[in-house]
């Protein structure tokens, strides 16, 4: 799997999780909901990836891409890199939580806007 795939793949992961946080919510709370606290939610709360051999598995060749990802990251945010590099499952969970970071505005406009248009037909048919 490449990084594009791997990247479709989390962001495919973080609209159906915005879904399913959406159908819990009102339209108005899920709505006006802080991003970001959203993307605590989905991307920090649990792991993507449990255990080393699945980690192993979806890293791949792209393994040393994610590795760059995450320095690159961590120390622009916080001036050095803490997360452990040498667990696959650490690398993995990371690096899923920095494509999520990057895309969770763009999904969570998607997800409100597809409310938006099932709400206006729920309208117009009743």
């Amino acid at each position: 799997m490449s990084l594009q795939q791997k990247e479709k793949e989390i962001r495919e992961f973080c609209i159906e999780r915005l879904q399913e946080i959406a159908d819990y919510r009102s339209y108005d709370d899920f709505t006006t909901a802080d991003e970001y606290d959203l993307h605590n939610d989905i991307f920090n709360t649990d792991y993507y990836i449990i255990g080393r051999y699945q980690a192993k598995e979806w890293l791949g060749t792209d393994a040393f891409d994610c590795i760059g990802e995450i320095q690159e990251y961590e120390n622009f945010n916080f001036g050095e890199v803490t997360t452990d590099l040498s667990e696959p499952e650490r690398v993995v969970n990371m690096y899923v939580y920095i494509v999520g970071y990057n895309i969770i505005e763009e999904c969570f406009k998607e997800v409100c806007e597809t409310l938006s248009d099932q709400l206006d037909l729920l309208e117009e048919a009743g």
